[in-house]
């Protein structure tokens, strides 16, 4: 048997992952923060719970695609944020070049932890009973925890440069640090106390 080599791939050549640890303990399954030389799985992870194979940068940068989209409502889409994926690749790595200039710290680091701030734990769904339906609080699957958060930072984002001067890097790095610092403005955080709000009122 051959031995495999421990190769030290950076995020983009620039960023190393392997010090970055979860703390979190739920979210520990949910984000992969395996190294990767080129962060593009071109769709072969479409299974049941493909999604923990891919990066949690790359899934960021997937989500970037379909900024504008809320529920079953198609909104305008950015158009410097289409379904190109070098275009999308190049506003993540630029926001992660200015989140690393304001913070002088690793921007995935940065990232991973804005996304442990801003998971929800608990969430409302709605049960038939009799013939009536009711909201039911429900806890949170570590992935959905996950994707729920990159929605929201990226809805967020879209809505901080949608008609407006700053551009679509700044107001995703502009957001991903507001939820990194606990930052009541976050966008994410805001969906977050919401969502665990309306849980709580429907135990």
């Amino acid at each position: 048997m051959t031995e495999r080599k421990n190769y030290n791939f950076k995020i983009f050549d620039l960023y190393d992952i392997n010090e970055i640890k979860v703390n979190e303990p739920g979210l520990k399954s949910a984000i992969n923060l395996e190294p990767r030389l080129i962060l593009k799985s071109n769709g072969r992870n479409v299974q049941k719970f493909g999604q923990l194979k891919v990066n949690i940068v790359e899934r960021l940068i997937n989500r970037v695609g379909v900024a504008g989209h809320r529920g079953k409502k198609h909104k305008l889409i950015k158009g410097n944020a289409t379904g190109k994926y070098s275009k999308n690749t190049n506003i993540v790595l630029e926001a992660f070049k200015l989140i690393e200039k304001k913070t002088q710290k690793n921007p995935v680091e940065v990232f991973v932890k804005a996304l442990e701030n801003s998971a929800p734990r608990d969430e409302t769904t709605v049960i038939e009973y009799g013939g009536a339906r009711y909201p039911q609080a429900v806890d949170v699957s570590p992935l959905r925890r996950v994707n729920l958060v990159i929605r929201w930072i990226v809805q967020g984002a879209s809505d901080k440069a949608f008609n407006k001067k700053k551009t679509f890097a700044e107001a995703i790095a502009e957001e991903i640090i507001l939820a990194y610092e606990n930052n009541g403005e976050s966008f994410c955080l805001k969906k977050k106390n919401e969502s665990e709000k309306q849980a709580d009122s429907a135990r």
